[in-house]
């Protein structure tokens, strides 16, 4: 069914309903309407990797982990997994007339908003700082998970529309503001290709007001999302974030005048219970009916295109799907390709069969948590890095743990001393021939106001550093003189200074999902080489960055700020040795509204280790008209190259990659010259000191 078709059977049956009918069904937990065989319909889903909070369902790595795997086609298999596993959890439980929360077909996600800032503590639930990478990813998420069937097989939703990135503490009266040329340039791309491009169904707006309007109800906003980008699906508040208007930014004085506010703005379906009070709003002459009406027609145009009144394709999906074999393989490929080798001596990949006792060290080494990030589902099984190795290592290897600390407090057991596990981790290393040492964060450390045990941050981080206690474990662990692995669980940039120099390895492992012990256990024994890139730069200090309130993007992210990274966004070590032996522009095709041109580039493996690697484009604008100071990625591909192989490979550039943003907002393409880039890592002189290679320049003059 095309959405014409759909509109035309949602504006039959919403014609049959009375006003109160129309206005009951503007809420995400929408009643039944039984006089017209209408049941009730739950619009709150999540599903940012995996099923999410609706009981058993595959987990996959946290996006910023899927962010890192650079991966497109991954992205996609992940949403249709996700499709798929909701619709079979649609179909058993709507057959049991169970419509509950978390138990629909309309997912909020994926998250396409900027990680402008490493504090912010729902970073990790995004792809990462780069307009370009999130937009490639959300593409392929949406796209996906809306399948190419006669019914749509599930709704995806780009969210929070649209300059919302932290504080935490302050979402709910705060107002970001972005000048034009930065919301052109970096707050925007992402929603616009998920809208143009993926024909996402929904999009949600933010809890915050950016440049003075409330994100749910902004003028500007829905102007271009409805007008410039032609945008026909609905638009729904984030939760509770209606009554904010009227609690918080005090744009008005009652309940009342906030849903009007929100409906007679653009904003279909309200997360909350504003919306009870839409008839007192129609009574005082606020709204209008035919407002009201055109919302529900919006709403069940989706439910239409789900084929929720007269079936689909997808209704024999099975229950058994959920947590397939196949499905859970992917869970683990995908942990596999998003972990990020940041140093490495020479340790890895470990030889078993050199090794008599591992040790594993550490408060993440055995927590199911670490796995998970947040807006996660419940997995049947849980493989920790500390059981993956476990399994891994077999009878052959002795395996010695210690919890070395608790997350972030002072001891582990309430009567104990302080630092009550240091000794244990001591005699671990001293009695090791490697020790695996896994620290970090979990949910309950960064992730949403409301949902974390940060109540003193509300979910974001108020510094670089880990806790202090995971500080006290990794110098005691030093000190014993093992070689040590440092495994980093996380969602965001911390700072890794004394693990660089005092560590003979990095890696940072997110949170890898249900399968990430096990994915971890084959990378660390090189069954897998590490072939993730950072999506995110690791600052050195946070001295250098603007104040987290300020939405500016200068000196933010690896494309303005001013000084070097500890370890820069793209960049990120495999086992083997890929090297781009050439690279040149071709410009068949060129003029085309999507392709500007294409990199052909041979890559080569040097080294006999069978490698995964991102070869990643940048461009930059070489004349004076250029405000954006470093080369930007526009392009990358993931290729696998066996030991000692070399392929060819091509990489589009689109022409969006030759415009630039004036200080207005107006993005105009540009003639002149430009400089483009093929590697394995951006271009900048950090990641030329890391990587020992420096990417192929080559330089374009473009023409009308």
């Amino acid at each position: 069914m095309n959405r014409e078709e759909a509109r035309k059977r949602a504006e039959a049956l919403v014609g049959q309903m009375t006003l109160e009918e129309k206005a009951s069904q503007l809420r995400y937990d929408a009643p039944a309407i039984p006089r017209l065989g209408i049941p009730a319909y739950n619009w709150w889903n999540e599903g940012l990797h995996g099923v999410a909070r609706a009981g058993q369902a595959t987990m996959f790595p946290q996006a910023i982990g899927m962010a890192a795997t650079f991966d497109t086609e991954l992205a996609g298999a992940m949403a249709d997994t996700v499709a798929v596993e909701g619709r079979a959890k649609y179909n058993a439980y709507s057959a049991e007339n169970d419509r509950d929360i978390y138990k629909g077909l309309t997912f909020w996600s994926p998250n396409v908003n900027i990680f402008r800032d490493p504090r912010w503590g729902r970073g990790h639930e995004t792809y990462g700082e780069d307009p370009y990478l999130t937009s490639r990813l959300g593409v392929a998420f949406v796209k996906a998970m809306q399948g190419n069937g006669e019914t749509m097989k599930a709704a995806a939703c780009a969210k929070h529309f649209a300059v919302h990135s932290g504080p935490e503490a302050i979402r709910h009266e705060f107002d970001a503001i972005a000048s034009e040329k930065d919301m052109e340039e970096t707050y925007l791309p992402a929603f616009e290709a998920l809208v143009k491009e993926a024909g996402v169904e929904a999009v949600m707006g933010a809890y915050n007001r950016t440049n003075g309007d409330p994100c749910c109800a902004h003028r500007a906003l829905q102007k271009k999302l409805r007008g410039e980008w032609g945008f026909r699906g609905h638009f729904v508040s984030d939760c509770w974030a209606i009554k904010d208007f009227h609690e918080s930014h005090m744009v008005t004085n009652t309940p009342a005048e906030s849903a009007a506010l929100a409906i007679n703005r653009g904003c279909d379906l309200n997360c909350g219970n504003t919306y009870l009070h839409i008839l007192r709003a129609v009574q005082d002459g606020l709204v209008t009916e035919e407002t009201i009406t055109e919302s529900a027609v919006r709403l069940y145009t989706t439910r239409f295109l789900l084929g929720l009144f007269d079936g689909s394709e997808y209704d024999q999906i099975s229950y058994y799907e959920i947590e397939s074999r196949e499905h859970l393989a992917l869970s683990q490929k995908a942990a596999e390709e998003s972990f990020v080798l940041l140093k490495n001596n020479g340790i890895l990949p470990l030889q078993k069969e050199k090794l008599h006792t591992i040790g594993i060290i550490g408060p993440n080494a055995d927590s199911r948590a670490a796995l998970a990030g947040n807006y996660h589902g419940t997995a049947s099984r849980y493989v920790t890095i500390q059981e993956g190795i476990q399994d891994y290592a077999g009878e052959d290897v002795r395996v010695l743990t210690s919890v070395g600390c608790d997350l972030f407090r002072d001891r582990t057991e309430h009567l104990a001393l302080t630092l009550d596990r240091l000794a244990e981790a001591k005699e671990v290393a001293k009695h090791s021939d490697v020790v695996i040492l896994c620290v970090g964060l979990d949910e309950t450390l960064e992730g949403e106001e409301g949902d974390t045990g940060n109540s003193y941050a509300s979910g974001d981080k108020e510094t670089l550093q880990l806790p202090e206690v995971q500080l006290d474990l990794m110098k005691a662990v030093a000190e014993c003189g093992k070689p040590v692995v440092l495994c980093l669980m996380a969602g965001s940039d911390l700072d890794l200074s004394y693990a660089r120099e005092h560590f003979d390895a990095i890696l940072d492992l997110w949170y890898p999902g249900s399968q990430g012990g096990a994915a971890a256990a084959r990378v660390l024994f090189g069954e897998v080489s590490p072939s993730g890139k950072l999506p995110v730069t690791f600052y050195e200090t946070l001295e250098e960055l603007p104040e987290f309130t300020d939405y500016s993007m200068k000196g933010r992210t690896y494309r303005y700020m001013t000084e070097k990274a500890q370890y820069p966004f793209g960049y990120g070590l495999t086992y083997g040795d890929v090297q781009v032996e050439e690279a040149n522009i071709c410009t068949e095709g060129s003029g085309d509204d999507i392709t500007e041109l294409s990199v052909k580039a041979i890559v080569k493996n040097r080294d006999r280790t069978a490698t995964d690697e991102v070869l990643q484009i940048y461009v930059q604008y070489l004349e004076k008209e250029n405000t954006i100071p470093h080369p930007q990625l526009c392009g990358f591909i993931r290729v696998h190259l066996e030991g000692g192989e070399e392929k060819e490979v091509t990489v589009p550039v689109a022409a969006r990659a030759f415009t630039i943003v004036t200080e207005s907002g107006e993005r105009k393409a540009v003639t002149g010259r430009f400089a483009l880039y093929a590697g394995c890592s951006q271009p900048d002189e950090k990641s030329v000191e890391l990587t020992g290679k420096r990417p192929i320049r080559m330089d374009y003059v473009r023409k009308l």
